[in-house]
């Protein structure tokens, strides 16, 4: 009976491990895809371009691989897939994801582009004419592509329980640096630059982590609400 019931708990493992990576992947698509499409479609405005985003499909892709790895809970009673729960889940993320894309937007291109000394945000780089519009696209567009990495790696903490992120149970040593050092990679082609991307100095790097941090706890806060209402509703936990 060891054996069957060690099989059962390894079976339910990585369904969940499978449940949060499938909650992670729909939300992430809606956050990226459909704030990219907006953005070009009704803005005319391109976040990111072709290089960021091959470097950001490389930079998410090991953190995801690192899911599986992760300690999950283990249910006391058989568990089943839901693609209706999982859909509440991850569209909700991936809205709030959508919304904190379009407030740094507003900053970017609108706010700072006619306030460029305001004294709520750092000082524009001296490398970045604010009055030519390709320097401030490409300064733009490396702000989003940091965005878009520290973004995408909290979402994987995020959806791995339905707790909050700091509760048990805790992610595997692994996750963490995986997604840990993923994201200082993408910080540093972001600030320094390297010839990939257009750098955007330390000051804007710090605040644009500052910002999805904020984001993610944010989030956070979103699955809770909708994990504690979809629990009261159908008296089920989602994740």
């Amino acid at each position: 009976l060891r054996v069957i019931v060690d099989a059962i708990k390894e079976a339910r493992i990585t369904f969940e491990r499978m449940k949060s990576y499938t909650i992670y992947r729909i939300a992430e698509t809606i956050r990226v895809i459909l704030f990219m499409t907006l953005a070009i479609v009704i803005f005319n405005f391109y976040p990111i371009t072709a290089l960021m985003i091959i470097i950001l499909a490389l930079l998410n892709d090991i953190p995801i691989l690192a899911i599986a790895y992760d300690n999950t809970k283990v249910d006391n009673k058989p568990v089943r897939w839901d693609m209706k729960e999982t859909l509440i889940l991850s569209t909700w993320l991936g809205v709030a994801g959508v919304m904190s894309g379009f407030l740094l937007f507003y900053i970017m291109m609108l706010y700072l582009h006619t306030h460029p000394d305001s004294a709520f945000f750092p000082d524009i780089p001296s490398w970045v004419n604010v009055k030519d519009e390709h320097s401030w696209l490409l300064f733009v567009q490396s702000i989003f592509f940091l965005k878009l990495v520290i973004s995408g790696h909290g979402t994987i903490f995020n959806t791995r329980t339905g707790d909050w992120f700091f509760k048990k149970p805790y992610p595997n040593w692994i996750l963490v640096l995986a997604s840990f050092s993923t994201a200082f990679i993408g910080f540093l082609i972001t600030v320094y630059g390297f010839g990939l991307v257009e750098p955007i100095g330390i000051k804007w790097g710090l605040f644009i982590v500052i910002y999805a941090i904020v984001w993610f706890l944010f989030n956070d806060f979103v699955k809770r609400l909708v994990f504690m209402y979809y629990k009261k509703k159908y008296h089920e936990e989602i994740i």
